[in-house]
């Protein structure tokens, strides 16, 4: 018999930790945003929050730049190339975990 897998080891743990999950589909549109958007939208800290994007920089998954209003930094988000094609995997995994309940759930509704 071949070694069958379940779908939830093809999970990125960096992806699919919650905050980051989170910050990768609000950056999926391809727009760059301001840190103080995604700690407000997503309720977090500036610490909390900057931990999470320092990991997804790490991974190359965003792409970080700051630029100066007067004295005040601000610093902008955004998803890379890799982070895009990782969010995409970490969807198709979902997809087929949905999929493995689907059936389960199909198959007890036949008579």
């Amino acid at each position: 018999m071949a070694d069958i897998q379940h779908p939830i080891t093809g999970l990125d743990d960096t992806v699919h930790q919650r905050v980051r999950l989170a910050i990768m589909t609000t950056l999926c549109d391809g727009m760059e945003v301001e840190f103080s958007y995604l700690r407000t939208t997503l309720g977090l800290t500036d610490g909390n929050l900057g931990r999470h994007l320092e990991l997804l920089a790490q991974r190359g998954y965003i792409s970080m730049r700051k630029t100066y209003n007067g004295r005040r930094q601000r610093s902008w988000i955004q998803l890379t190339p890799v982070g895009e094609a990782a969010l995409a995997a970490e969807a198709r995994v979902l997809r087929s975990i949905l999929a493995t309940i689907d059936g389960v759930n199909h198959a007890e509704s036949v008579p």
